[in-house]
């Protein structure tokens, strides 16, 4: 999805889930890696978990995935996990 087709809740303030702050430590990645992989993505596409959606990114030069899932009623963006593909 080019980024002139983000969808509104794209620019919400982001909460990360207890999973994603787990994961952080362990695939060492930061809350600012976190933002630029968020601002470097290329592509989103529903998740096959209803309401979750799937960016694709890059972290150190290599693809990345990261799930998210919009609050609509608090107007937040969730951010369940990302992952490095290879």
């Amino acid at each position: 999805m080019p980024t002139r087709e983000w969808p509104r809740w794209w620019h919400w303030d982001l909460v990360y889930s207890s999973h994603l702050l787990k994961r952080m430590v362990d695939r060492q990645f930061s809350d600012l890696d976190l933002r630029r992989m968020l601002d470097r993505a290329t592509r989103l596409r529903e998740d096959v978990v209803d309401g979750r959606y799937v960016v694709e990114t890059r972290h150190l030069y290599h693809p990345w995935e990261v799930i998210a899932e919009p609050d609509f009623e608090e107007e937040l963006l969730l951010i369940i996990t990302a992952y490095p593909l290879d």
